[in-house]
């Protein structure tokens, strides 16, 4: 027993580095992600949002403004006065017909990946003119802010003639004048790029969406949807890509559209994973090599899994820092190698090459190589671990239970 109490104490040393490494790396993506992030945002554009055109135009309309004065005696005056004011009137959106190309590109800042993507607008809006009179109409297109760039912006109108548009204040400006009841449509288009999401707002609020149509095609397939955003109406997977269709009649939402963009696995999240992890393969190791060498009389000493606890280590810490010049499958495959070549190489010093390797470099290849690939299957490392635990369980418990503890070195009768 006080041979197993040293090498419990050993795997608390590991413990404690493994800890430590975890924490740095922790804080090598914490700190380092939100600066990269903003260095991503500043190259490639922060995650677009598209908001739908405006139209208004001035009615001048009287109202009585009351004036309020204070005579001698302290008696209170009220002087009504008309006066004219310029109030504007929403022409709305009688229909919206999108096209959207969305281009995905991984890029990587250190230890993290960004979802960047480059988008292809057109825009097909109609407006119908709600007066009885002919109105001075002023347009407005809701552009971007913050490091967002726009290649090719242009309006026209049904007849393909390109209108002479403004920009002010986040807005491309444009006027037309409308004929009482008159129906107009321009077109907008624009390529443009972004990170992460993209969105487009349906209306400004709460408010109605009337024959709307929005076609969005990429060039990914694994696709998914916002929180709290309107999924779409059709939509199929083509060839590598996906195309969808958001089609409504009328529809009254606040709801946007939304569009994320899928992460690629990440190498600093995913090393510090594993190496917080990593004392759970230790001491699935140690249980293991512990019970079998017990039983087969080749005692090996603590100062040994010491150093097998070491090799262990080795191979976090090169992983960790691979993953910043390598990709992840070959720093992850390099830093495996290294590791089990340490241990396999230093166990047939004093176990022998077959021991060494059927028992030792088996155990490690699962208990250290297999394990950490779990980090890898999204959504089921926790049940990949479970079922790793009960199986060695049942195969320690069938070959220990003739074991005489007392004599390791031999068996007891059937």
């Amino acid at each position: 027993m006080k041979g197993f109490s040293l090498i419990l104490l050993v795997w608390l040393g590991c413990c404690f580095a493994w800890v430590v490494l975890g924490m740095s790396l922790v804080a090598r993506t914490g700190e380092w992600s939100g600066d990269l992030k903003q260095r991503v945002h500043k190259l490639w554009g922060p995650p677009m949002e598209q908001g739908p055109p405006g139209a208004s135009f001035p009615v001048r309309r009287e109202t009585i403004v009351i004036t309020t004065t204070r005579a001698g005696d302290g008696r209170v005056i009220e002087t009504p006065a008309t006066k004219v004011v310029e109030e504007p009137v929403t022409v709305p959106i009688e229909s919206a017909a999108l096209e959207v190309r969305l281009d995905l590109e991984h890029r990587r800042k250190g230890l993290l990946w960004f979802p960047t993507y480059a988008v292809d607008f057109a825009g097909r809006f109609a407006f119908v003119n709600p007066s009885e009179e002919s109105r001075l109409v002023g347009f407005s297109f809701p552009l971007g802010t913050g490091n967002t760039v726009y290649d090719g912006f242009e309006v026209r109108d049904a007849a393909g003639v390109s209108r002479d548009v403004g920009f002010r204040a986040g807005n491309a400006e444009w006027s037309e004048r409308m004929a009482p009841r008159e129906r107009r449509e321009f077109s907008v288009k624009y390529r443009s790029r972004g990170t992460s999401t993209w969105k487009y707002r349906l209306t400004e609020g709460t408010g109605q969406v009337r024959n709307f149509r929005l076609a969005v095609a990429t060039n990914f397939a694994r696709v998914d949807f916002m929180p709290g955003s309107i999924s779409p109406s059709l939509h199929e997977r083509r060839g590598r890509g996906w195309r969808g269709e958001w089609s409504f009649e009328s529809l009254v939402a606040n709801a946007p559209i939304g569009i994320v963009l899928p992460e690629r696995l990440n190498p600093g999240p995913l090393a510090a994973r594993i190496t917080f992890f990593a004392p759970v393969g230790l001491l699935f190791f140690f249980f293991v090599v512990a019970m079998v060498a017990h039983a087969q009389g080749k005692p090996i000493h603590p100062m040994n899994y010491f150093f097998i606890g070491c090799a262990f280590f080795a191979f976090h810490l090169l992983f960790a820092y691979l993953v910043d010049h390598l990709a992840i499958a070959p720093s992850f495959a390099i830093a495996s190698a290294t590791s089990i070549l340490l241990v396999a190489t230093y166990a047939r010093l004093f176990t022998g090459w077959r021991f060494a390797l059927r028992l030792i470099g088996t155990a490690q290849l699962v208990y250290l190589v297999l394990f950490s690939t779990t980090f890898f299957w999204e959504g089921f490392t926790g049940l990949a671990i479970t079922i790793g635990a009960i199986l060695t369980l049942f195969v320690m418990m069938q070959y220990t239970g003739k074991v005489d503890w007392d004599r390791p070195q031999l068996r007891r009768a059937a």
